[in-house]
């Protein structure tokens, strides 16, 4: 992994000792084929430590066939990467554009500048993963039910009124569109967990 990540790892630490961060579950066993289209996939996917992770998007101010093409390249790049959701800042884009979908054959949503207007009081903890953090999962606490106003690829305003899983997902994106990670959802103990996981996984890599 990249130095980058490295300090991202040490970043981490200091925060903790100063203050005591659905895409995806790792996949234990894929077809060949669709292996080697998710890893083809997961190399343009930036991971923890790259600073576009930690930034605030731009809004988008173009609505285009540029833009089109950009939430058609997201999308496919999410479903070889076996993933629900992907926002533009995990391809190095920092650009408030995100793009889900909830299920196999379920429809694809894309919006970008998207706003929540409105949480329930009622939340939930869920287990969640990250494409940009693979192989680790953590329980974050997010509201239940949602609305979500936002932009899609044809330049039309679109509300979307989310529960359960879809409601998570759009949250969880929206969060990478603000630099924030789930590692910053966390409990601070499955926080120093995910980080001790990540560093013994650099150390085997290193050593390999």
């Amino acid at each position: 992994m990249a130095d980058e990540h490295d300090h991202d790892l040490h970043e981490h630490d200091a925060l903790d000792d100063e203050l005591d961060t659905a895409d995806e579950p790792e996949q234990p066993s894929l077809d060949p084929e669709v292996a080697a289209r998710r890893a083809a996939a997961m190399s343009f996917i930036r991971q923890l430590g790259d600073p576009v992770l930690k930034s605030r998007a731009t809004e988008v101010d173009k609505f285009d066939e540029s833009l089109r093409r950009q939430v058609a390249r997201m999308a496919g790049l999410m479903d070889d990467a076996i993933g629900v959701g992907l926002a533009a800042p995990q391809l190095g884009i920092s650009q408030r554009l995100l793009v889900y979908r909830i299920g196999p054959g379920a429809p694809l949503i894309a919006l970008a500048n998207p706003v929540i207007e409105w949480t329930s009081d009622e939340q939930e903890e869920g287990e969640e993963g990250c494409l940009s953090i693979p192989g680790i999962n953590v329980d974050v606490d997010r509201p239940i039910h949602v609305r979500v106003r936002g932009i899609d690829e044809e330049g039309e305003t679109r509300v979307i009124e989310a529960s359960g899983l879809e409601a998570r997902v759009l949250q969880h994106e929206i969060d990478h569109l603000d630099g924030v990670l789930i590692l910053d959802r966390t409990s601070r103990s499955q926080r120093r967990e995910a980080m001790r996981t990540l560093r013994d996984r650099e150390r085997a890599e290193q050593a390999a």
